[in-house]
């Protein structure tokens, strides 16, 4: 098999905009959960959430860019933009590609643009509406600032969509039908229809009067998850490529699982029965051992079920060698299809300086938890070697992506 390495790196998150901002500020332990502040939610059960702050995208894109997409393709574009400029890499138009991972596409612009019309005496919707809100529409701009003429996909399984999306890239590059492959996450869903929807589900947190502290991932006291926003991306080639052009490389994808529980829309299954299986899968392309693996990145979204599960999932799996485990929702809330890319990045940052993420507002471990070091609140050393991120969702969709340092 070819290795697959990454060359760049881009992200756009509620505790910082360009990955050396969010990693300095996810080590640190800072919380990006605060009031929303795009929209009045003074009437809403859930009123807070990891926003992107103080994000004014003209000063990232150009003013028609802004004025024909959503939120979800600007900050695809500038974590694209990142990673791109990072990694150095010259667009070969015909063997460079893009997969973009996206849950729910451009819901909230649907939702805002339906009350508006509901409420016009004028009935007139926009001509750019239709592409604002269609999943494939952030990738095919990237595309064609780039000039990107090499696979296009974009991949929507919930909240696994930024961990497939670099699955699929990989895949695209063993297959030989590229050498370079950018992988992109983003997802933008705040508005009063998705958190009605998931407040009624009882998934949400609900302590509006402490939105800082409010995602407790493995904590006894978790009352469900909050939602972030915000994109994420990478560069991928081959190592070939890489090496013949003399490029910086942050880390390998040493391997990479993808399942369904077969089980429940929204439940995950009581066993873990798919994220087993997802993990092992990928621990076995890579063709390692569980104790090899220092640190896994879950995917922690601090909800009862969730949690305990994938908790069993790695003491089943790593039984006898437990690694790290933190969850970076803490801070950022859950980014949906942007986590999966940005939580990559934290893997791979682990790996590249042996500090390892801090789970914060974790302060009384969940008995079913319990057993496992979370790096609660605080990061710590350690010299790893291969890092795990994992990323599960909806529909019984699991996502392991498994990262090396490059040898």
């Amino acid at each position: 098999m070819k290795k697959i390495v990454i060359t760049g790196m881009g992200a756009v998150t509620p505790v910082g905009i360009g990955v050396e901002e969010y990693w300095k500020n996810i080590v640190a332990g800072k919380s990006g959960i605060d009031t929303i502040k795009s929209f009045d939610p003074s009437e809403l059960a859930v009123r807070f959430a990891g926003e992107i702050k103080n994000f004014v995208p003209t000063d990232y894109l150009p003013k028609d860019l802004v004025r024909k997409t959503d939120p979800f393709m600007q900050y695809a574009y500038i974590a694209a933009e990142e990673a791109l400029r990072q990694s150095g890499v010259t667009i070969e138009p015909e063997r460079t590609g893009i997969v973009m991972g996206t849950a729910m596409s451009g819901v909230a612009t649907t939702a805002f643009t339906q009350d508006a019309l509901s409420g016009a005496s004028h009935k007139k919707v926009g001509p750019r509406f239709i592409p604002k809100i269609l999943g494939n529409i952030a990738a095919a701009n990237i595309a064609i600032d780039y000039n990107m003429q090499g696979p296009s996909f974009t991949v929507s399984t919930a909240c696994s969509s930024g961990g497939d999306a670099i699955y699929i890239a990989a895949t695209f590059m063993q297959a030989g039908k590229a050498d370079v492959m950018l992988a992109v996450g983003a997802e933008s869903v705040l508005c009063p229809l998705v958190i009605y929807s998931l407040a009624n589900a009882k998934a949400l947190s609900r302590r509006n009067d402490d939105p800082v502290s409010a995602s407790r991932p493995f904590d006894v006291t978790r009352d469900g998850f909050v939602i972030g926003e915000g994109g994420g991306a990478l560069v991928l080639e081959t190592e070939e490529h890489a090496l013949a052009r003399g490029a910086h490389i942050y880390a390998e994808i040493a391997g990479c699982g993808n399942t369904c529980d077969a089980h429940h829309v929204t439940a995950p299954h009581p066993e873990g029965r798919g994220a087993k299986a997802c993990i092992r899968q990928a621990i076995a392309e890579a063709g390692i051992q569980p104790s090899d693996i220092g640190y896994i990145n879950a995917h922690g979204t601090a909800t009862h079920k969730g949690d305990a599960v994938e908790v069993a999932a790695i003491r089943e799996i790593f039984d006898g060698a437990l690694p790290y485990v933190s969850s970076t929702k803490g801070a950022t809330g859950h980014m949906m299809g942007a986590g999966g890319i940005t939580e990559t990045i934290a893997c791979i940052k682990a790996i590249e300086t042996g500090t390892l993420p801090p789970t914060i507002n974790l302060n009384e471990v969940d008995p079913e938890c319990a057993g496992i070091d979370f790096v609660a609140n605080t990061a710590k050393q350690a010299n790893i070697r291969y890092a795990m991120s994992n990323a599960f969702g909806f529909g019984g969709q699991n996502s392991s992506i498994l990262l090396g340092k490059y040898k």
